[in-house]
């Protein structure tokens, strides 16, 4: 019998217990034993582990989250943890190991597999900015609950005649500002990709609202970069070294009111983004992604990930869609600027 091992890393989004949900179901189907490695690398390296079957993935498809658990844990951080996961490995005679994440938890199986380890890809990031792929899953629903917000926002904002700031995820790619901005028919987007001009933000509110609009909704990413104020209020790093963002919201929205004169308003929608029920979208595409790497398995393709490609998914391999980010082209966000004001 085939034993093969998974785990999913990094930040949790919806659609990660659909993956495992198909990769159980098609493992159990080729008589194989899954076993499910908890809190992503961590289980490698503390040997944290459950035996995973049909009965242990029933019902869990339409669940956010993840039910092996997951975090941000670095093999190649600390010394010794890279010979850690490579003895667990080898303890239950792995015939393969699944890596379900974006582009940190990727980039370690990426290295893990050149160095001999059978490892496959899945990829999964809410913020949609891993390379070699048209869409992860996760950022479906977050884009749709990112949108939802706005569409709220705009009755509030219209009935006190204020100007709202919608703080939403996105590190380094705005896709998820920029098009909840575009659905949800905000009057700008501030994305990571573009450098904000707060002067020019301030110009087209006010001439927005000499028109004779009286309220305004703002969309701006997380990880958007301000001219003329530090965006960062957390200067901690995870083990990826990645800095922790926080209120760029509010520097906006307070550079809004100073210079403009409008009562302005700021909401961080944060988690809710990652947290509840996966759509229909993502369901599908993390049950695609965890048969397809399934199939790698089987045909011995390790060192590759499964990647939408069009309607089709495909293998590519894992160092393709490491190491470089997918931002918004600036084709995309010239043309969100046409409904700006």
């Amino acid at each position: 019998m085939e034993r093969i091992g998974i785990l999913t890393g990094g930040g949790d989004c919806p659609g990660l217990n659909a993956v495992i949900r198909a990769v159980v179901r098609c493992a159990c189907a080729e008589n194989w034993q899954i076993i499910g490695f908890r809190h992503g690398w961590k289980g490698l390296i503390e040997d944290d582990f459950i035996v995973l079957d049909n009965q242990s993935v029933s019902g869990i498809l339409p669940k956010g989250g993840t039910i092996l658990g997951t975090s941000r844990t670095n093999p190649y951080k600390d010394q010794g943890s890279v010979e850690k996961v490579k003895s667990t490995f080898n303890k239950h005679s792995l015939g393969a190991l699944i890596a379900v994440g974006g582009e940190d938890t990727l980039g370690a199986a990426a290295k893990l597999s050149a160095e001999g380890l059978k490892v496959v890809g899945i990829p999964k990031t809410i913020d949609n900015d891993l390379n070699a792929t048209d869409y992860t899953f996760g950022y479906d629903t977050a884009l749709n609950i990112a949108t939802e917000c706005i569409d709220r926002l705009h009755t509030t904002a219209e009935s006190h005649n204020r100007v709202m700031v919608v703080e939403i995820m996105g590190r380094h790619a705005g896709w998820i500002a920029l098009e909840a901005g575009i659905a949800g028919g905000a009057d700008m987007i501030l994305i990571p990709e573009v450098p904000v001009d707060m002067s020019w933000v301030c110009e087209m509110i006010t001439k927005r609202h000499k028109r004779g609009r009286t309220f305004s909704i703002v969309a701006i990413a997380e990880g958007a970069k301000l001219s003329d104020k530090d965006v960062i209020a957390d200067q901690k790093l995870d083990q990826f070294g990645h800095v922790r963002l926080g209120g760029v919201g509010q520097n906006v929205a307070e550079i809004i009111e100073k210079r403009t004169g409008f009562e302005t308003r700021v909401t961080v929608l944060g988690h809710i983004q990652r947290g509840g029920t996966p759509t229909a979208f993502d369901r599908v595409l993390g049950t695609r992604f965890g048969v397809k790497a399934i199939e790698l398995i089987k045909a011995g393709k390790f060192g590759f990930m499964a990647s939408l490609q069009g309607r089709n998914i495909d293998a590519v391999p894992l160092s393709a869609g490491v190491g470089e980010l997918k931002l918004v082209p600036p084709a995309y966000y010239e043309l969100a600027k046409k409904f700006f004001g």
